[in-house]
């Protein structure tokens, strides 16, 4: 009690915060590759996710922050995992649940994502593994990796893509 009367004991705001994002897979000549979004310094390898926007549902939301973070067109396969962890910010203690989706890459470049990252690259599914900074994004990875190899764990979803449903080159993306 006496912490309170001095003004030691604050509550700490708690806030809930919801995001979705993707593992983006392609089939490249050495097998299954993942793209990951990265940052310079310090080094950190993550999934791409976002926060949805208003009226925006889970599935476009991870559809439109892989392609805005990657640069990639994405169609959506189905969900995979959905992960929690806190953080503090400015004060505040944030408890986030994050909603991933498999995808796959059927157009784009990751030379056209966004700012967010410094880095944007495909690395083989094992690299992609040793590479993620975050343990529950390698679990998120684990999953990915269980529904590539059996469609069964898998349940294909009628979900929008980025843009439309036809692959897009680099080269008519910028006219």
């Amino acid at each position: 009690m006496a912490g309170r009367q001095t003004g030691r004991w604050r509550r700490t705001r708690t806030v809930r915060d919801v995001s979705a994002g993707g593992v983006a897979f392609r089939h490249g000549p050495g097998g299954v590759e993942i793209c990951l979004v990265g940052r310079i310094d310090p080094e950190r390898w993550a999934l791409p996710k976002g926060t949805p926007a208003r009226g925006e549902s889970l599935e476009q939301a991870a559809v439109r922050e892989v392609s805005e973070e990657t640069g990639l067109q994405v169609r959506l396969v189905c969900p995979l995992l959905d992960i929690d962890y806190w953080f503090a910010l400015g004060g505040v203690r944030h408890f986030k649940t994050v909603h991933f989706y498999l995808m796959e890459a059927i157009g784009g470049d990751t030379s056209l994502h966004d700012a967010e990252y410094d880095l944007v690259e495909w690395f083989p599914l094992a690299e992609a593994g040793r590479r993620l900074s975050y343990a529950n994004e390698r679990e998120v990875l684990a999953r990915a990796e269980a529904s590539l190899e059996s469609r069964v764990a898998c349940r294909e979803l009628q979900a929008p893509t980025s843009r439309d449903s036809r692959p897009e080159t680099r080269d008519s993306r910028l006219g």
